[in-house]
């Protein structure tokens, strides 16, 4: 059977995810899923010059992604710390001007919010990312690679 274009990503995806070293029962899986499709279609919706339908899209696939990947509690109590409120009312607030209506300033909203929120997951990502069989010779290369090593910070030694 054939598997085009979104697809090879989202079987790629979840393949990767199926591999990690903790249990996934079949509710994050579904959350791995949807953070995913989320996260594609807030990428698809910046380059297509912010379309306010894929944007909308992805905002709510990400948002319900996490909350079943983690959990209800555990996404309650993330998002309502305390040196994450900051965070949480950019992230909330910029998506809610895109539901608005208001896609490019909703962006750069809810991108100071998902910084705010999960930056401290950058260097983790970033390790994860470097280890991906087609994405590392892109990665390697210096100019790419100093830019990632500048933005994911101090690394511990593996």
């Amino acid at each position: 059977r054939r598997v085009h274009g979104v697809g090879i990503l989202a079987c790629i995806f979840f393949k990767i995810v199926s591999q990690t070293m903790f249990a996934l029962n079949d509710s994050r899986k579904i959350g791995a899923g949807l953070t995913g499709f989320g996260s594609l279609f807030l990428i698809l919706g910046c380059i297509l010059l912010f379309d306010k339908a894929l944007l909308a899209l992805g905002n709510v696939l990400f948002i319900s992604g996490i909350v079943l990947l983690i959990g209800v509690k555990q996404t309650i109590r993330y998002f309502a710390r305390k040196e994450k409120l900051r965070g949480t009312v950019c992230f909330l607030g910029g998506v809610i001007l895109v539901l608005v209506g208001w896609p490019i300033i909703g962006i750069l909203v809810e991108a100071f919010g998902i910084i705010n929120l999960f930056g401290n997951f950058f260097p983790i990502i970033s390790a994860f990312i470097r280890n991906l069989p087609f994405v590392q010779p892109v990665l390697a290369y210096p100019p790419v690679a100093k830019i990632l090593d500048k933005l994911s910070g101090p690394m511990l030694p593996t």
